[in-house]
């Protein structure tokens, strides 16, 4: 089975400024990050589509307490895309150790960091990051 939008291609959209997501043909919800079937109805009748890169967080946590290789504090957040799926990323703010409740329900842009290699990955990724509006 060929995969219409494959993680890797997913990621390099990303580098590229694109924030890429499946469509469903057969309901029209939007699945992102890439799932072989469409979330809502379990289709697998799947299109790429580019999504605005526009959200909205829902909710957070704040990592003080790192894994091996990251440096605390940082944000870990959940939020809504205009298009409808929930995204993970990092929240990138100046002090995210003075991070509050009065982010939730804030406007952000998603954008990409490059995250090197480590003891425990296959090489160099990228994370989904979010930025304030």
């Amino acid at each position: 089975m060929a995969y219409p939008l494959t993680h890797r291609q997913y990621y390099e959209g990303l580098k590229a400024g694109k924030l890429l997501g499946l469509k469903c043909r057969k309901c029209g919800a939007i699945t992102a990050p890439p799932k072989i079937n469409c979330l809502q109805c379990n289709g697998a009748d799947l299109e790429v589509a580019e999504l605005s890169g526009q959200a909205e967080i829902k909710t957070f946590t704040v990592i003080r307490v790192p894994p091996e290789g990251m440096t605390a504090p940082y944000v870990v957040a959940l939020a809504e895309l205009a298009e409808g799926p929930w995204l993970m990323g990092n929240l990138e703010v100046a002090d995210p150790g003075a991070v509050t409740m009065d982010i939730i329900g804030k406007k952000v842009t998603i954008g990409h960091k490059v995250v090197p290699a480590d003891l425990y990955s296959a090489g160099e990724g990228v994370a989904v990051t979010f930025s304030l509006k």
